[in-house]
């Protein structure tokens, strides 16, 4: 016998965690596109990699939130094909994969025009460096402020949140070069912060990619322990044996479970059904699980050739 749980996921977008902050990522794209502007060209006047180098990661946020936003539309998107049988979800991962991509970029860009200057002693106008690197901090923060809120449920706006922080890094250390080239007179100062910025957003960028390929992987869902489910499952009443378990995430909070009960003898198969599903949404969160419940000594599963 084979049972399907419905949790608010399945139903539609009411159980999609990117949709409900879709806002957060409208004024945080808003806000980072109409600076990006500023300091891209007040980069190129004042000469400062470190400003540019920012300027540079300020255009992958605006790269990174756009499609952010274009991904919490079509994750809710009705299918019209018929053959997307989990919805378009996914599409947010994809968006943050995406991100991770571009702040990689950002940071090979950096280190190459790093080396580029090797031996060059280039004029920075340390004016321009710290007005926009300030201006540019105060903007980041408020980015911050609208998306942190929406991090921890979403890796979608976690990507954009991640961003949005290396950027502000990138502005503290704008700032942080500016004083250093005006008070040393040293250029290399802002060749050198350029440089830390860069490997700052290239680690977090790999963690952010990791978090996006277990996704994409159908690893179990983080703090979830296949072990833990089973040993859980096993202790329903009248469930004998557990196999072909399942656990995976579709996009973010969204846990999806598949698994096989051998039930005892005269058990009752929908009650073996109702005390499953309950346990898995009770105890893992899991609200989507497709459960099917077996008599002892059924050989469909043995039969399978994977």
């Amino acid at each position: 016998m084979g049972g399907h749980h419905h949790g608010p996921a399945a139903g539609g977008p009411t159980g999609h965690a990117g949709t409900a902050h879709r806002w957060r990522l409208r004024l945080a794209f808003g806000l980072v596109a109409t600076f990006f502007v500023v300091e891209l060209v007040a980069g190129l006047v004042s000469g400062s990699l470190a400003l540019l180098s920012d300027a540079g990661h300020m255009a992958a946020d605006v790269v990174a939130l756009g499609a952010a936003l274009v991904a919490t539309r079509i994750a809710t998107r009705p299918d019209t094909t018929g053959r997307r049988t989990f919805g378009s979800y996914r599409a947010e991962v994809f968006a943050s994969g995406l991100a991770v991509l571009l702040m990689l970029g950002v940071s090979v860009y950096i280190v190459l025009e790093a080396l580029a200057r090797v031996g060059s002693e280039p004029q920075v106008a340390t004016g321009a460096m710290l007005l926009v690197g300030g201006l540019g901090l105060v903007v980041n923060l408020v980015a911050l402020v609208l998306l942190r809120g929406g991090a921890a449920e979403s890796i979608n706006v976690k990507g954009a949140y991640l961003e949005v922080v290396a950027d502000t890094v990138g502005s503290v250390g704008v700032v942080v070069a500016g004083v250093l080239v005006a008070t040393t007179g040293e250029a290399a100062w802002d060749t050198g912060v350029a440089l830390a910025i860069a490997a700052f957003v290239a680690f977090r960028a790999v963690l952010l990619g990791r978090e996006a390929l277990a996704v994409l992987g159908q690893h179990a869902p983080p703090g979830i322990h296949p072990g833990d489910a089973e040993r859980a499952l096993g202790d329903v009443p009248d469930v004998v044996d557990v196999h072909d378990l399942h656990l995976w995430t579709l996009t973010s909070g969204m846990h999806v479970a598949t698994a096989h009960l051998v039930c005892a003898d005269g058990a009752d198969p929908g009650a073996v059904l109702r005390d499953a599903s309950a346990t898995l949404r009770t105890e893992f969160g899991i609200e989507h699980a497709t459960i099917q419940v077996e008599p002892r000594g059924t050989r469909s599963c043995v039969e399978t050739s994977w």
